[in-house]
């Protein structure tokens, strides 16, 4: 087995704080003396569905024959017309309906402040059904592919390999506009390719990243006993580096955790026993102390796990959502507390969606083009953006028959759009987004 440099340095990060949060921290010194202004602070916030959330039932047309249609394909899994929470997108004009766990999101869609894209996957270039049956364009690799798509979904990488993830490469971008020495990007998820950059890299941490090496009465006393090892010079260019790293790693823990220690405590009220929420709640902290991290541009990466949905889906994703729509809704609450709604936009990501056509246990088999979540102040909220397909096994937007929805926009486009809102140049987004060129809109409307 190979290592990358990358890789290598992950893991000896890993390995110097095992059993804590592991971590691997930005390459910068010590934040600036004085803090920036806050004016023109905007974060990005990717809550990522692991293992395939099936979209079909996270939004479900509710016209007569619209539903009854669906009602029928779906048959076992299809959800009750009467539990389903009624929006109509206003440049559609035709009723649907979010599942039943989602009413904070419903309650965001109507007023404006959070908005879905429609039918958006991995692609290189546009692709359709005929195209795709008869083999006549390139398709993403290893596509139905857990481990491939989650990768390609993070790095936007879709025919060959990457080392750095979309979110990482933006951070790239606005850390050479904005300087400061805190890391851009922050994973509250653990280790994730998705923040890894070119020249930046991201603060890693399963938990409270400012708890690195912290706990217990001797705390302290280990801390410094482990920053006393890192400062050995053992001749190895890799090992030093790797030292360098996790060095940067406790300075910007420490750094952290004196700027959170000043914060005030936060009044929206996150639910208690979920785990998205407790993610979604440090950033909001992180969020509130941006001043005194001296920072005007942030990067957050959370998840949930547990979408791969092969039997018994629907328990399943009812107890996936009931944690998702609350942890969402107290986020955004947060972040209107602070007063930064309209800075802060909130989306999802997930492996790619599941079958419309259930599969003999109840559950689903893997597919491809799913629907997001955008959510935040800045959103032209209340409507769907993309092309929602046409709801038939077999149909014009089938990759097969079961229900396997051929994105009609890509993921080049969903991230450049945020990337663009988040300060990025037009001439900069090829760089961040390898196949954009090949779709004719570079970004898309769903920003005011």
């Amino acid at each position: 087995m190979s290592w990358s440099r990358r890789d290598f340095l992950k893991r000896t990060c890993c390995t110097a704080a095992a059993g804590l949060a592991a971590a691997s921290f930005s390459r910068f010194g010590l934040m600036n003396a004085l803090a920036q202004s806050a004016q023109d602070y905007k974060a990005l916030v990717c809550v990522f569905m692991f293992g395939g959330n099936d979209a079909n039932n996270l939004i479900v047309p509710l016209g007569s024959a619209d539903y009854a249609s669906y009602q029928q394909q779906r048959a076992v899994l299809a959800l009750p017309q009467a539990g389903l929470l009624p929006v109509t997108p206003t440049s559609l004009g035709t009723p649907f309906g979010f599942h039943p766990r989602l009413t904070d999101i419903q309650g965001l869609f109507n007023g404006g402040h959070a908005a879905l894209l429609a039918n958006v996957g991995t692609l290189v270039r546009p692709i359709t059904r005929a195209q795709f049956q008869n083999g006549q364009a390139q398709v993403p690799r290893n596509l139905f592919s857990h481990e491939d798509q989650q990768d390609q979904m993070q790095t936007a990488a879709v025919i060959g390999g990457s080392q750095t993830g979309w979110a990482g490469r933006t951070a790239d971008k606005m850390q050479a506009i904005y300087g400061g020495s805190f890391p851009v990007a922050i994973s509250l998820a653990g280790t994730s390719i998705f923040c890894e950059g070119i020249t930046t890299s991201p603060i890693q941490a399963s938990g409270d990243p400012s708890q690195l090496l912290k706990g217990g009465t001797d705390g302290d006393l280990r801390r410094s006993a482990f920053q006393n090892l890192l400062t050995f010079d053992t001749g190895l260019s890799l090992i030093q580096s790797a030292s360098s790293i996790t060095t940067s790693a406790l300075r910007n823990s420490q750094i952290l955790a004196d700027a959170l220690a000043q914060a005030p405590a936060l009044q929206a009220a996150f639910p208690r026993n979920n785990g998205l929420a407790s993610q979604l709640q440090q950033v909001a902290k992180i969020i509130a102390v941006r001043n005194a991290l001296g920072v005007q541009r942030q990067i957050f990466f959370v998840s949930i796990g547990g979408f791969d949905t092969h039997s018994t889906q629907l328990p399943q994703q009812d107890s996936l959502f009931t944690a998702l729509g609350p942890a969402m809704g107290a986020f955004y609450q947060a972040t209107a507390e602070l007063g930064v709604a309209s800075q802060v936009t909130t989306f999802t990501l997930s492996d790619f969606s599941r079958t419309f056509q259930p599969d003999s246990n109840s559950g689903t088999d893997h597919a491809w083009g799913s629907h997001h979540l955008i959510l935040g102040g800045a959103v032209k909220g209340g409507d769907f953006y993309g092309t929602f397909p046409t709801l038939v096994p077999g149909g014009p937007d089938d990759a097969g028959d079961e229900g396997r929805w051929i994105p009609t926009t890509s993921l080049d486009q969903y991230g450049a759009t945020l990337a663009s809102w988040f300060g990025v140049q037009a001439a900069d987004l090829p760089s961040i987004f390898p196949n954009l060129a090949n779709f004719s809109n570079p970004t898309l409307g769903f920003f005011s």
